[in-house]
């Protein structure tokens, strides 16, 4: 049994433009995931996806490409050279520049054709380009027609959204000048994944956690996002960003939210949204001094060795923070979050650390093995929801820790959407619960630049590839008399 898309959301039909079709992210992602919605019977009877990039290529030689995409990163693969052909009668390409008014207005063209001669009346365009390219792109689509204010197209862009506060408050300002901020979707994949999703259904549909989640209960929160890759041939790229811009900004902070926020007043998109915005505004501004006392950068042995890399290079390939939320649920509970690349492996966790029991009631032989309640929420890999109890040993008068599991691949099957499928769904079906919004973004990087003020003048630590990390790390939760939990450990 699969975990599926519900058929019933199947939208009216479309077409969908990606810019910057000639790119890995095309191939390797939007297209396969585009096939995995039609093969679950998630899209229309009728729909048009056009690939816009300046390259001379056919329809024919644009499906060839995208064809082998498919096959190597579907999780439908092998894909039927038949079922292929019905596919691909929904795909062509357009040929143009980003800045080119004539490409532009012939694209324009065509849509209308779609339109009147195919019924496909919503019109969607996702910016898979750099972001340097998204306020012209969006310029040059608002000049013939294709979005403006008031008008119901919709557009994505993917991240980064700004180098810092100053350059994304500038994207927002530009952006919103050619289009509606309800029409732009900001897609972060992590908030597509199964586990992530669930995390709003584990909290608001079961009354048991609601009561236990909050200061009275939980002692502290850990979310790490662990990568084993190093930065590879990524070097020039990553050395102007780091992990703080490449994963902290967005990623984490959307998981904290997510985590921490209130009971929305519904499951509209909006009211989600407002309260994951309430979590990031109730988080202090840090200053220069608290810094450097509760945020941590490193670099992994060898990275300036790197292709790429500035040999006096201080871009983190680590963070590590500690986080106060100051509302009524969260006020004294810190919130630890820690990211990095040439991990000891790849996993991506969420664990809620309880307090202990108020008074223990049992022999000093035995408290040593009273440990803390834990719930480990696992995104990857290996998506599944884990609760870590104490319980007695049969035939001992001695205690340990055991394990209520529930994995994904056990209850629906191996097979759930991938994320980009999700994503793509909800933005056809017009969806932006899982998108980012403007304010967010803003308030991420207020955070961001205050920590990245505080490191002007701090050293940068280092760590051993395939460790999990520096011991700076392991001494700012040791302050607090906690330490990292290992992840896997149960």
């Amino acid at each position: 049994m699969s975990a599926t898309l519900p058929t019933s959301r199947a939208s009216k039909p479309f077409s969908l433009v990606i810019f910057g079709a000639s790119g890995d992210l095309t191939k390797r992602k939007l297209v396969p995931a585009l096939f995995g919605l039609w093969k679950e019977g998630a899209l229309p009877a009728d729909f048009e996806i056009i690939g816009f990039a300046r390259r001379d290529k056919s329809d024919a030689s644009f499906r060839e490409e995208m064809l082998e995409g498919v096959q190597k990163f579907s999780r439908f693969a092998p894909v039927d050279a038949a079922e292929w052909e019905k596919f691909a009668a929904h795909v062509s390409y357009h040929i143009g520049n980003f800045g080119d008014g004539p490409a532009y207005a012939s694209l324009a063209a065509k849509l209308q054709k779609l339109e009147s001669s195919r019924g496909l009346t919503q019109q969607l365009f996702y910016l898979a380009t750099s972001p340097d390219f998204f306020s012209s792109v969006v310029g040059d689509l608002h000049t013939v027609g294709l979005v403006g204010h008031g008008l119901p197209s919709r557009v994505v862009i993917e991240k980064p959204f700004g180098h810092d506060y100053a350059s994304a408050r500038s994207l927002v300002t530009s952006l919103q000048k050619n289009i509606d901020e309800e029409s732009l979707y900001r897609i972060d994949h992590y908030l597509g994944k199964e586990t992530v999703q669930n995390l709003l259904y584990f909290r608001f549909a079961n009354s048991i956690y609601e009561p236990i989640w909050q200061r009275s209960m939980i002692d502290h929160v850990q979310i790490t996002v662990a990568e084993k890759e190093g930065v590879g041939t990524r070097g020039g790229y990553y050395d102007g960003v780091g992990a703080m811009r490449d994963m902290v900004q967005n990623h984490l902070m959307q998981l904290l939210t997510i985590t921490a926020m209130e009971p929305p007043g519904s499951l509209h998109s909006e009211a989600i949204r407002d309260e994951k915005v309430k979590v990031l505004r109730s988080i202090p501004t840090p200053t220069v001094e608290a810094v450097t006392q509760t945020a941590i950068r490193a670099q992994y042995d060898g990275y300036k060795n790197a292709d790429r890399v500035a040999p006096d290079s201080v871009t983190e390939t680590y963070v590590a923070l500690k986080l106060h939320i100051d509302n009524w649920r969260w006020a004294g509970v810190p919130f630890y979050l820690r990211t990095g690349k040439a991990l000891a492996t790849r996993s991506s966790e969420i664990v809620v650390v309880f307090k202990r029991p108020p008074m223990s009631l049992f022999q000093a032989s035995e408290r040593e093995h009273v440990h803390r309640n834990r719930l480990h929420i696992r995104l990857q890999p290996d998506e599944g929801i884990h609760l870590n109890f104490n319980a007695k040993v049969p035939g001992k008068s001695v205690m340990s820790a055991v394990d209520m599991d529930f994995q994904y691949k056990s209850k629906f099957g191996s097979y759930s959407p991938e994320a980009y499928e999700r994503l793509l769904h909800d933005f056809i079906m017009g969806d932006s619960t899982l998108f980012t919004r403007a304010d967010e973004v803003l308030e991420a990087w207020r955070l961001a630049d205050a920590i990245y003020d505080g490191w002007k003048n701090a050293p940068v630590a280092t760590y051993a590839e395939g460790s999990w990390g520096p011991k700076e790390a392991e001494k700012l939760l040791a302050r607090d008399g906690n330490r990292w939990i290992d992840l896997g450990q149960r």
